[in-house]
Protein backbone atom coordinates (compact mmCIF):
# COMPACT_ATOMS: atom_id res chain seq x y z
CA UNK A 1 0.00 0.00 0.00
CA UNK A 2 2.87 2.72 0.66
CA UNK A 3 4.66 1.44 -2.39
CA UNK A 4 1.07 2.11 -4.16
CA UNK A 5 0.32 5.68 -2.45
CA UNK A 6 0.66 8.90 -4.70
CA UNK A 7 2.36 10.19 -1.29
CA UNK A 8 5.89 10.60 -1.77
CA UNK A 9 7.65 8.72 1.60
CA UNK A 10 11.05 8.94 2.65
CA UNK A 11 12.58 8.33 5.85
CA UNK A 12 15.89 9.10 6.83
CA UNK A 13 18.37 8.50 10.17
CA UNK A 14 19.88 10.88 12.05
CA UNK A 15 22.94 11.54 9.68
CA UNK A 16 20.55 12.17 6.75
CA UNK A 17 21.03 9.05 4.82
CA UNK A 18 17.72 7.40 3.01
CA UNK A 19 16.60 4.26 4.48
CA UNK A 20 13.48 4.01 3.06
CA UNK A 21 11.50 5.54 0.06
CA UNK A 22 8.56 4.99 -1.74
CA UNK A 23 7.87 4.30 -5.79
CA UNK A 24 6.25 7.90 -5.87
CA UNK A 25 9.50 9.11 -3.73
CA UNK A 26 12.11 8.17 -5.95
CA UNK A 27 10.11 9.28 -9.30
CA UNK A 28 10.29 12.66 -7.86
CA UNK A 29 13.88 12.62 -6.69
CA UNK A 30 15.46 10.13 -8.89
CA UNK A 31 13.30 9.52 -12.08
CA UNK A 32 12.27 5.80 -10.14
CA UNK A 33 16.22 4.95 -9.60
CA UNK A 34 16.53 4.01 -5.39
CA UNK A 35 17.20 6.49 -2.99
CA UNK A 36 18.83 4.12 -0.13
CA UNK A 37 21.76 4.72 0.99
CA UNK A 38 21.72 8.38 -0.54
CA UNK A 39 22.26 11.13 1.21
CA UNK A 40 18.92 13.42 1.38
CA UNK A 41 20.68 16.82 1.20
CA UNK A 42 22.35 15.75 -1.66
CA UNK A 43 19.18 15.03 -3.46
CA UNK A 44 17.99 17.90 -2.00
CA UNK A 45 20.62 20.09 -3.53
CA UNK A 46 20.30 18.41 -6.77
CA UNK A 47 16.27 19.19 -6.43
CA UNK A 48 13.94 22.41 -7.08
CA UNK A 49 14.95 25.60 -4.65
CA UNK A 50 11.55 25.79 -3.46
CA UNK A 51 11.46 22.16 -1.67
CA UNK A 52 14.68 23.05 0.03
CA UNK A 53 13.39 25.91 1.47
CA UNK A 54 10.03 24.33 2.38
CA UNK A 55 12.41 21.78 4.24
CA UNK A 56 14.81 24.08 5.46
CA UNK A 57 11.10 25.83 6.94
CA UNK A 58 11.36 22.90 10.01
CA UNK A 59 7.38 22.59 9.95
CA UNK A 60 4.43 21.56 7.36
CA UNK A 61 3.68 23.82 4.65
CA UNK A 62 2.49 24.64 0.96
CA UNK A 63 4.93 25.07 -1.79
CA UNK A 64 5.09 24.82 -5.71
CA UNK A 65 8.10 23.22 -7.19
CA UNK A 66 8.31 22.48 -11.49
CA UNK A 67 7.90 19.16 -11.87
CA UNK A 68 8.60 18.59 -15.94
CA UNK A 69 6.72 21.74 -17.40
CA UNK A 70 4.60 22.53 -15.37
CA UNK A 71 4.85 24.06 -11.72
CA UNK A 72 3.14 21.78 -9.31
CA UNK A 73 1.45 22.45 -5.83
CA UNK A 74 2.76 20.17 -2.46
CA UNK A 75 2.14 19.65 0.71
CA UNK A 76 5.16 18.90 2.87
CA UNK A 77 4.63 16.93 5.84
CA UNK A 78 7.97 16.40 8.41
CA UNK A 79 7.85 14.02 11.47
CA UNK A 80 10.71 13.11 13.73
CA UNK A 81 10.82 10.50 16.03
CA UNK A 82 13.93 8.20 18.22
CA UNK A 83 13.66 4.19 17.12
CA UNK A 84 16.32 1.79 18.19
CA UNK A 85 17.91 5.08 20.34
CA UNK A 86 18.71 7.12 16.74
CA UNK A 87 16.40 10.15 15.68
CA UNK A 88 15.08 9.26 12.43
CA UNK A 89 13.29 11.85 9.91
CA UNK A 90 10.23 11.36 7.89
CA UNK A 91 9.19 13.45 5.06
CA UNK A 92 5.75 13.19 3.09
CA UNK A 93 5.12 15.11 0.21
CA UNK A 94 1.44 15.21 -1.17
CA UNK A 95 0.27 16.57 -4.70
CA UNK A 96 -2.21 18.82 -4.22
CA UNK A 97 -2.56 20.50 -7.77
CA UNK A 98 -5.64 18.83 -8.93
CA UNK A 99 -7.28 18.77 -5.39
CA UNK A 100 -6.99 22.58 -5.06
CA UNK A 101 -7.52 23.29 -8.65
CA UNK A 102 -11.20 21.24 -8.45
CA UNK A 103 -11.84 23.31 -4.82
CA UNK A 104 -10.97 26.95 -7.13
CA UNK A 105 -13.46 26.10 -9.62
CA UNK A 106 -16.20 25.03 -7.05
CA UNK A 107 -15.33 28.35 -5.99
CA UNK A 108 -15.66 30.81 -8.77
CA UNK A 109 -18.64 28.67 -9.42
CA UNK A 110 -20.12 29.64 -5.91
CA UNK A 111 -18.60 33.35 -6.77
CA UNK A 112 -21.05 33.35 -9.80
CA UNK A 113 -24.09 32.10 -8.36
CA UNK A 114 -23.63 34.38 -5.58
CA UNK A 115 -22.95 37.43 -7.52
CA UNK A 116 -25.97 36.61 -10.72
CA UNK A 117 -28.18 36.46 -7.29
CA UNK A 118 -27.48 39.67 -5.86
CA UNK A 119 -27.80 41.45 -9.09
CA UNK A 120 -30.89 39.64 -10.51
CA UNK A 121 -32.68 40.54 -7.28
CA UNK A 122 -31.74 44.24 -7.79
CA UNK A 123 -31.75 44.89 -11.75
CA UNK A 124 -35.10 42.99 -11.82
CA UNK A 125 -37.09 45.13 -9.46
CA UNK A 126 -35.34 47.98 -10.83
CA UNK A 127 -36.69 47.01 -14.77
CA UNK A 128 -39.67 46.50 -13.25
CA UNK A 129 -40.08 49.98 -12.01
CA UNK A 130 -37.91 51.84 -14.68
CA UNK A 131 -41.44 50.24 -16.96
CA UNK A 132 -43.86 51.53 -14.35
CA UNK A 133 -42.57 55.28 -14.01
CA UNK A 134 -43.04 55.15 -17.55
CA UNK A 135 -46.17 54.30 -17.68
CA UNK A 136 -46.89 56.89 -14.99
CA UNK A 137 -45.62 59.56 -17.37
CA UNK A 138 -49.11 59.33 -19.48
CA UNK A 139 -50.67 60.35 -16.05
CA UNK A 140 -48.16 61.35 -13.52
CA UNK A 141 -49.08 60.52 -9.86
CA UNK A 142 -46.05 62.21 -7.82
CA UNK A 143 -46.34 59.63 -4.72
CA UNK A 144 -46.70 57.12 -6.99
CA UNK A 145 -43.32 57.93 -8.34
CA UNK A 146 -41.77 59.05 -5.43
CA UNK A 147 -42.07 55.11 -4.43
CA UNK A 148 -40.43 54.02 -7.83
CA UNK A 149 -37.54 56.55 -7.46
CA UNK A 150 -37.39 55.55 -3.83
CA UNK A 151 -36.74 52.00 -4.70
CA UNK A 152 -34.44 52.51 -7.10
CA UNK A 153 -32.47 54.07 -5.21
CA UNK A 154 -32.68 51.48 -2.26
CA UNK A 155 -31.77 48.82 -4.87
CA UNK A 156 -29.00 51.02 -6.77
CA UNK A 157 -27.36 51.20 -2.99
CA UNK A 158 -27.89 48.06 -1.62
CA UNK A 159 -25.60 46.82 -5.25
CA UNK A 160 -23.21 49.46 -4.38
CA UNK A 161 -22.27 47.59 -0.76
CA UNK A 162 -22.63 44.59 -2.17
CA UNK A 163 -19.76 45.40 -4.90
CA UNK A 164 -17.90 47.81 -2.10
CA UNK A 165 -18.05 44.52 0.15
CA UNK A 166 -16.22 42.54 -2.77
CA UNK A 167 -13.90 45.24 -3.24
CA UNK A 168 -12.57 45.73 0.01
CA UNK A 169 -11.98 41.94 0.23
CA UNK A 170 -9.76 41.73 -2.75
CA UNK A 171 -7.94 45.15 -1.93
CA UNK A 172 -7.71 43.75 1.75
CA UNK A 173 -3.67 45.27 2.19
CA UNK A 174 -1.00 43.73 4.54
CA UNK A 175 -1.70 44.30 8.44
CA UNK A 176 0.46 47.02 9.74
CA UNK A 177 0.86 45.92 13.57
CA UNK A 178 1.19 48.54 16.45
CA UNK A 179 1.25 48.60 19.99
CA UNK A 180 -2.62 49.02 21.14
CA UNK A 181 -4.42 49.20 24.67
CA UNK A 182 -7.15 46.88 25.34
CA UNK A 183 -9.55 49.11 26.75
CA UNK A 184 -9.86 52.05 24.45
CA UNK A 185 -10.07 49.52 21.42
CA UNK A 186 -12.75 47.39 23.02
CA UNK A 187 -14.42 50.82 24.01
CA UNK A 188 -14.14 51.60 20.53
CA UNK A 189 -15.45 48.29 19.61
CA UNK A 190 -18.54 48.17 21.96
CA UNK A 191 -19.31 52.20 20.52
CA UNK A 192 -20.38 50.28 17.02
CA UNK A 193 -21.25 46.86 18.27
CA UNK A 194 -23.00 45.71 21.20
CA UNK A 195 -22.02 42.99 23.49
CA UNK A 196 -20.92 42.78 27.51
CA UNK A 197 -17.98 41.65 28.47
CA UNK A 198 -17.02 38.75 30.15
CA UNK A 199 -14.03 39.17 31.74
CA UNK A 200 -11.72 41.85 32.67
CA UNK A 201 -9.45 42.72 29.83
CA UNK A 202 -5.40 41.90 30.33
CA UNK A 203 -3.34 44.14 31.13
CA UNK A 204 -0.55 43.79 28.82
CA UNK A 205 -1.48 45.96 25.35
CA UNK A 206 -1.86 43.95 22.21
CA UNK A 207 0.24 44.24 18.94
CA UNK A 208 -2.16 44.13 15.80
CA UNK A 209 -3.66 46.36 13.33
CA UNK A 210 -6.04 47.87 14.65
CA UNK A 211 -8.25 48.69 11.79
CA UNK A 212 -8.07 45.28 10.45
CA UNK A 213 -9.23 43.45 13.54
CA UNK A 214 -11.99 45.78 14.28
CA UNK A 215 -13.40 45.17 11.07
CA UNK A 216 -13.21 41.46 11.69
CA UNK A 217 -14.55 41.81 15.32
CA UNK A 218 -17.34 43.89 13.78
CA UNK A 219 -18.00 41.03 11.77
CA UNK A 220 -18.34 38.45 14.22
CA UNK A 221 -20.51 40.43 17.00
CA UNK A 222 -22.39 41.50 13.95
CA UNK A 223 -22.95 38.07 13.44
CA UNK A 224 -23.82 37.02 16.82
CA UNK A 225 -26.55 39.75 16.65
CA UNK A 226 -27.82 38.03 13.65
CA UNK A 227 -27.81 34.41 14.98
CA UNK A 228 -31.17 34.95 16.78
CA UNK A 229 -29.50 35.64 20.15
CA UNK A 230 -30.88 37.99 22.95
CA UNK A 231 -28.83 41.20 22.41
CA UNK A 232 -27.44 40.64 26.42
CA UNK A 233 -26.50 37.24 25.83
CA UNK A 234 -23.75 38.42 23.32
CA UNK A 235 -20.58 38.49 24.71
CA UNK A 236 -16.86 38.82 24.36
CA UNK A 237 -13.96 37.98 26.28
CA UNK A 238 -9.95 38.79 25.70
CA UNK A 239 -7.48 36.61 27.37
CA UNK A 240 -3.64 36.06 27.19
CA UNK A 241 -3.42 32.61 26.49
CA UNK A 242 -0.74 30.15 25.04
CA UNK A 243 1.92 32.56 23.82
CA UNK A 244 -1.18 35.39 22.48
CA UNK A 245 -3.96 36.72 23.26
CA UNK A 246 -7.39 34.89 22.14
CA UNK A 247 -10.37 36.93 21.95
CA UNK A 248 -14.01 34.95 22.56
CA UNK A 249 -17.35 36.40 20.57
CA UNK A 250 -19.89 34.02 22.30
CA UNK A 251 -23.47 34.04 21.45
CA UNK A 252 -26.88 32.49 22.39
CA UNK A 253 -28.37 32.08 19.03
CA UNK A 254 -29.36 28.77 17.17
CA UNK A 255 -26.05 27.41 17.10
CA UNK A 256 -23.91 25.89 13.66
CA UNK A 257 -24.87 22.44 12.92
CA UNK A 258 -21.74 19.95 11.82
CA UNK A 259 -21.83 21.02 8.09
CA UNK A 260 -22.30 24.55 9.02
CA UNK A 261 -19.58 24.49 11.02
CA UNK A 262 -17.07 22.52 8.02
CA UNK A 263 -18.11 25.14 5.41
CA UNK A 264 -18.93 28.62 7.63
CA UNK A 265 -15.28 29.70 6.68
CA UNK A 266 -15.07 28.91 2.93
CA UNK A 267 -15.36 32.12 1.13
CA UNK A 268 -19.01 32.80 -0.23
CA UNK A 269 -20.61 30.38 1.60
CA UNK A 270 -23.80 31.70 3.46
CA UNK A 271 -27.33 30.62 5.12
CA UNK A 272 -28.56 33.66 4.97
CA UNK A 273 -30.78 34.68 2.06
CA UNK A 274 -29.26 37.76 1.57
CA UNK A 275 -25.69 36.78 2.79
CA UNK A 276 -22.49 37.35 0.55
CA UNK A 277 -20.41 34.57 2.59
CA UNK A 278 -17.70 37.36 3.43
CA UNK A 279 -18.33 38.70 6.75
CA UNK A 280 -16.69 35.43 7.72
CA UNK A 281 -14.17 35.08 4.90
CA UNK A 282 -12.85 38.46 5.88
CA UNK A 283 -12.42 37.59 9.50
CA UNK A 284 -10.31 34.68 8.94
CA UNK A 285 -8.15 36.44 6.57
CA UNK A 286 -7.62 39.38 8.78
CA UNK A 287 -6.56 37.17 11.75
CA UNK A 288 -4.50 34.68 9.25
CA UNK A 289 -2.64 37.82 8.30
CA UNK A 290 -1.71 38.19 11.67
CA UNK A 291 -0.04 35.10 12.09
CA UNK A 292 -3.33 33.83 13.88
CA UNK A 293 -6.61 31.64 13.68
CA UNK A 294 -9.73 31.96 13.90
CA UNK A 295 -11.65 28.78 15.25
CA UNK A 296 -16.09 28.13 15.18
CA UNK A 297 -17.43 26.14 17.92
CA UNK A 298 -20.53 25.09 19.59
CA UNK A 299 -21.32 26.91 22.43
CA UNK A 300 -22.20 24.83 25.58
CA UNK A 301 -25.78 25.33 26.44
CA UNK A 302 -26.71 26.58 23.26
CA UNK A 303 -25.17 29.42 20.74
CA UNK A 304 -21.95 29.75 19.15
CA UNK A 305 -18.47 30.77 20.08
CA UNK A 306 -16.07 32.31 17.78
CA UNK A 307 -12.38 32.49 18.79
CA UNK A 308 -9.30 34.56 17.38
CA UNK A 309 -6.25 33.75 18.69
CA UNK A 310 -3.24 36.51 17.63
CA UNK A 311 0.63 35.68 18.66
CA UNK A 312 1.91 38.18 20.90
CA UNK A 313 4.27 40.62 19.57
CA UNK A 314 7.83 38.89 18.57
CA UNK A 315 10.87 39.45 20.29
CA UNK A 316 12.52 42.24 17.46
CA UNK A 317 9.36 43.76 16.58
CA UNK A 318 9.15 47.60 16.60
Amino acid sequence: MIQATPLALVLTNDSGAVIYSNYAARRLFQQGHPLEGHSFNALLEAGATALREAIAGGEDTLFTMRVGEEPEIFHLSLRHFVLNARTHHLYLLKQLTRELNAQEVLIWKRVIRVIAHELNNSLAPISSLAHSGRQLLASPDSAMLERVFATIEERAAHLKVFIEGYARFAKLPAPRPARVEWPAFIGRLGATSGFTLAAPLPAAPGWFDQGQLEQALINLVKNAHESGSAPQAIELEVNAVDGGTEIVVLDRGSGMSGEVLEQALLPFYSTKADGTGLGLTLSRVIVEAHGGRLLLAPRPGGGTAVSVWLPARANGEF
